[in-house]
Formats: structure tokens, C-alpha cells, sequence
């Protein structure tokens, strides 16, 4: 069954967006919630910031155990694949 494409003008969608905002009413969130979200959600401070970047050779260590972490996996699943297509092509 073909979907049928409705285009509509932009007056109808002005109407229609009308309609849907005298229809809806806003809602605000309770304060608990926006009070627990700002805790979350913190900005660091920037002394933090300059001390995380300082901490270049343990983000070095963690980006190259990640990248031989990736290499090992990628090497494995290269001999898997070059014994397993072997054995199916002969």
C-alpha cells in the first residue's frame, strides 16, 4: 500500500500550530526536580579543569591501553577470520 505524502501550506501549519497551542497547556517541572538536575549538571571549577589537563600522562596511559586494547581485538578477529574463511572456500 503506497504512503500517501500530504503537503500542507503554511497557512494551514500556522493554523494548525494555532489550534495545538490554545489546546495545550504548559507544565512547569517541581522544584525538587530542577534542584536535583542543577546539582548534576555542575560546571567544574576551573582550577579542577586545569588540574584534569595537567594530568596528561595518565590520559596518554588511558588512550594507549584503549588503542591496544583495540589493536589486540582487531588482530584476533583478523586470524579468526583467516582461519574460518579458509577452511569454508577449499
Amino acid at each position: 500500500m503506497p504512503k500517501i505524502k500530504q503537503i500542507y501550506t503554511p497557512e494551514e501549519l500556522d493554523a494548525l500550530e494555532a489550534h495545538l497551542a490554545g489546546t495545550l497547556r504548559r507544565v512547569s517541572p517541581p522544584n525538587e526536580i530542577l534542584q536535583r538536575l542543577s546539582e548534576r549538571i555542575r560546571m567544574p571549577a576551573p582550577e579542577e579543569i586545569v588540574w584534569r589537563l595537567r594530568e596528561w600522562r595518565s590520559l596518554f596511559f588511558v588512550f594507549s591501553g584503549v588503542m591496544s586494547g583495540m589493536l589486540v581485538v582487531i588482530t584476533i578477529a583478523r586470524a579468526l577470520f583467516y582461519f574460518w574463511g579458509r577452511r569454508h572456500t577449499g
